[in-house]
């Protein structure tokens, strides 16, 4: 069983789409892990946005990632340059890092309409990644 950790700047938004996805993707293969440098609680159009593509993730918390230091990580996905640049040290012996900067839905301004395709655009993204992640990684 593989520890993957998702890293984000806040863990609200894109970390838990994928953490959400990776979920579902894994098939009992990996135990899947998300965290941010800091916790800005779960983003409520993530949530709306995971639903219409049939993963809950209402009940995930926004967690930081100093809770995880005592787990050896396999992998470490980070979905954003700020994490990535500003990651503290995990003490993960072998981890295989792996750094993709999802388009962030959440700066998005404008009307619902707006607001709904960009998230629908960073989700779309982020499946894609998960599941060629999990095809390549965990088959």
């Amino acid at each position: 069983m593989k520890n993957i950790l998702v890293l984000c700047t806040g863990n609200s938004c894109r970390s838990q789409m994928a953490h959400g996805y990776l979920n579902n993707f894994q098939n009992g293969k990996a135990t899947i892990y998300s965290a941010g440098i800091e916790t800005h609680g779960l983003n409520p159009s993530a949530v709306s946005i995971m639903a219409e593509d049939g993963i809950d993730i209402a009940q995930h918390t926004s967690n930081h990632v100093d809770e995880y230091q005592e787990i050896d990580f396999d992998f470490i996905i980070t979905v954003c340059d700020h994490a990535k640049e500003n990651c503290p040290f995990i003490p993960s012996k072998n981890a295989k890092r792996i750094h993709h900067n999802f388009f962030d839905p959440s700066k998005v301004e404008g009307v619902e309409k707006e607001k709904h395709a960009a998230f629908l655009k960073a989700r779309d993204e982020i499946k894609e990644f998960c599941r060629r992640f999990v095809a390549a990684e965990l088959s």
